[in-house]
């Protein structure tokens, strides 16, 4: 270009004839009259390379675009990867020609071709105290049954210092509680919080960027006084801290599942685990975990004087029977007074709870999760309610309700008896839980026994017996009960012997 630019001034500035510039140059003159008439000097565009052929796999292409192609159908999980296409030809073509590279190449044009080109991910900057959100899927076993739980993440960015806390759903409840509990954990809020644009917390994602946000989230995020930020739908690289531990906390506290005694109990043990995770150096600045997260806590926001109350209230209608539904699959009962009329029911993460007229619990109730049909069912009220009125019990709804063996042990009774039976059925429930108390009433009626008295002695032998397993004594055994029947006339007359024995 330096010599063109002396050829042109040469010509133009100097005023020299074409000849007399080829001799001094040592040019043709055809090129220095080229570069004289030239008039556009902009730079050739660099030429496209051509794509590599892949000559070799041309006969496996056919195959290889019908997989990726039905996996559109399929979760972003569970699609082919390279490695996957390469090792399901090689297990096909015991000749198969083609290398993992080639493989590899013609899969990424491929995918390109059928799902677009994807944008940068630009790596976001996140200040000490910043906090991002997310919840994560885990199993684990309550009691001995087995949960399809969920488990709420919150990580710090800065200092790759990370929280969980278990649940058995995602709703806001369960997002409440949790965040609650983290927050009076850490002794303070995070100045701002990433979530996704889950239902719980967005209606609608407008046009311009913004988010309609439920009342219930709104009232949650000035309650705490935290900056709530959302990320782009399908951009999961946003919050990619939490996105990898929710991977992380899975793998390094819930395998294999967890067995718990209840919820409560075990989401403390699990901020203790956390606590002594972060012992860890941090995966790429200098020093631990824990030294880093110091500095995420004296940027925290203040508590604020009074909790939040995480829990849900709705006004329900009770049935005839006394029940009431939350989901179409899920009943929970309330007491015989409380039939065909509208109550008010407390909702939290893991408690259903209806209210009387003062706000007062009539029972608490397990919250139930899941698609199949359930009921939660809590016969003390019930039985308190008819042991007043036992005439009318076999006129009511709840006596379809009962079990048989409760319903064949009452059928024998008189109704002196069979009022004095259901308070007694009331305060052994209330004691030992409605179901060992209808076992009991199931025993006594295989053994033939129908008075109360022996039915008490039945049910401390029969729960004894399940003490001492649990204890582990040995050497404890009880004889065999045998059968035995004494009815309130033997008693009756037992005491008027006494009587005129003592006249």
């Amino acid at each position: 270009m330096t010599e063109i630019d002396d050829i042109r001034e040469a010509y133009y500035a100097k005023g020299k004839t074409i000849s007399t510039i080829a001799k001094e140059y040592g040019k043709d003159r055809k090129t220095v009259r080229k570069y004289i008439q030239q008039e556009d000097f902009n730079v050739a565009r660099p030429a496209v390379k051509e794509t590599t052929k892949h000559h070799k796999l041309d006969p496996y292409k056919d195959t290889i675009d019908e997989w990726l192609k039905s996996d559109r159908r399929m979760r972003r999980k569970q699609r082919h990867t390279a490695r996957r296409v390469f090792s399901r030809l090689a297990s096909m073509h015991e000749d198969f020609p083609c290398s993992y590279r080639t493989v590899a190449l013609y899969v990424k044009e491929k995918k390109k071709e059928i799902y677009g080109t994807t944008g940068a991910a630009l790596p976001l900057v996140h200040n000490a105290g910043e906090a991002q959100v997310d919840f994560g899927s885990a199993d684990f076993y309550e009691k001995g049954t087995l949960c399809r739980g969920k488990y709420l993440n919150l990580t710090f960015p800065y200092s790759n210092a990370g929280y969980l806390q278990v649940f058995k759903g995602e709703n806001r409840e369960c997002l409440f509680e949790g965040l609650r509990n983290l927050f009076e954990h850490l002794g303070g809020v995070p100045p701002r919080l990433w979530f996704d644009n889950a239902s719980v917390m967005v209606t609608a994602i407008l046009k311009n960027g913004g988010r309609t946000l439920t009342d219930e989230f709104l009232r949650f995020k000035e309650h705490y006084r935290f900056e709530a930020v959302f990320c782009n739908p399908a951009a999961g690289n946003e919050k990619g801290s939490v996105e990898n531990k929710v991977g992380y906390h899975r793998r390094n506290f819930l395998v294999p599942p967890p067995e718990v005694g209840s919820l409560r109990e075990y989401n403390p043990k699990l901020l203790a685990l956390c606590e002594s995770d972060h012992q860890r150096e941090h995966y790429r600045k200098e020093g631990h975990i824990v030294l880093l997260h110091e500095e995420d806590k004296n940027a925290l926001l203040p508590l604020p004087s009074v909790p939040f109350d995480c829990s849900s209230y709705e006004h329900v209608r009770v049935d005839a029977w006394g029940k009431f539904h939350l989901t179409p699959h899920h009943t929970y009962s309330t007491a015989p007074k409380y039939a065909r009329s509208r109550i008010l029911v407390q909702i939290t993460s893991d408690r259903v709870i209806p209210l009387d007229e003062s706000h007062r619990p009539i029972t608490v109730h397990q919250r139930l999760y899941g698609n199949t049909k359930q009921e939660a069912m809590d016969w003390i009220p019930y039985l308190t309610q008819l042991s007043r009125n036992p005439g009318a019990l076999k006129y009511t709804g709840i006596w379809d309700m009962l079990p048989d063996p409760l319903k064949a042990y009452l059928d024998n009774l008189a109704k002196d008896d069979r009022k004095k039976a259901l308070g007694v059925l009331a305060v052994l429930s209330e004691k030992d839980g409605f179901e060992r108390s209808v076992a009991s009433v199931a025993e006594a009626v295989s053994r033939g026994v129908t008075d109360l008295d022996s039915l008490l002695v039945l049910h401390g032998y029969l729960n004894q017996g399940e003490l001492r397993e649990r204890l582990d004594l040995e050497g404890c055994d009880l004889p065999e009960l045998p059968a035995f029947s004494f009815s309130v006339t033997d008693y009756d007359a037992m005491l008027r012997r006494k009587g005129a024995k003592q006249c």
